[in-house]
């Protein structure tokens, strides 16, 4: 029996990306790069055969499943769980900005801590309390074997799949950021489990999982 898939795609760069902007729920558009960037990737989406596609509704989001639905045939589904971090008062800040306006914060988040430590952002914890259910639904809609593709956003994809494998916070050699349109696979294990059979796939690396992925597989049942 061949288990359910997850593809979960992080959208094209933006011009905020690119200046190093803190972009959170600010609902910003993909620049002519990201553009031909979800171009690219949407024919190596294509090949999964997914039968669902669902998106965050934000616009950066929705522009980059817009190039999967002509790939793919499919309408995106959007869904506001799955947002990137809202990351407050740091909204629009570059890094420079950030650690002059919030200095403690940026220590954290130099250590480590993705956010949570300025006014009015999300933990890592809130942002696991509205994705992994989110993605948890989505599979059960998918019948044995079957392929959903979620485009999302790099930062919660990260600590969304660490949360549903059971990886740690503070893990030595926790996941790697993703690049824009950059996508990860969580695959259906015969026991029931999900298991990371590729992680920040590019148009670079092909359709095919790479060698030498970590084999991280979630200690609680998908189902």
């Amino acid at each position: 029996m061949t288990g359910r898939r997850l593809v979960l795609l992080r959208h094209g760069q933006t011009a905020w990306n690119l200046e190093g902007r803190a972009q959170g729920h600010t609902d910003v558009s993909l620049d002519e790069t990201g553009h031909a960037q979800a171009a690219a990737a949407a024919p190596y989406l294509g090949g999964y055969g997914a039968v669902a596609l669902w998106s965050s509704d934000l616009r950066r989001a929705r522009q980059t499943a817009s190039y999967v639905e002509l790939a793919t045939g499919l309408v995106a589904r959007t869904d506001p769980r799955l947002r990137e971090f809202d990351v407050g008062e740091r909204s629009g800040l570059t890094v420079a900005e950030f650690a002059a306006r919030f200095p403690e914060a940026h220590a954290l988040w130099s250590a480590g801590h993705v956010t949570g430590h300025v006014p009015g952002a999300e933990s890592v914890a809130d942002v696991q309390a509205r994705m992994v259910p989110a993605l948890m639904e989505k599979l059960a809609e998918l019948g044995t074997g079957q392929t959903g593709i979620v485009v999302s956003h790099g930062a919660a994809i990260n600590v969304t799949v660490q949360s549903i494998l059971g990886v740690p916070e503070d893990a030595d050699g926790d996941l790697m950021p993703m690049e824009n349109c950059g996508w990860a696979t969580l695959t259906e294990h015969r026991s029931g489990r999900l298991r990371l059979s590729s992680y920040n796939e590019t148009v670079h690396t092909g359709l095919l999982p790479p060698e030498g992925t970590p084999d991280f597989t979630s200690d609680a049942p998908s189902g």
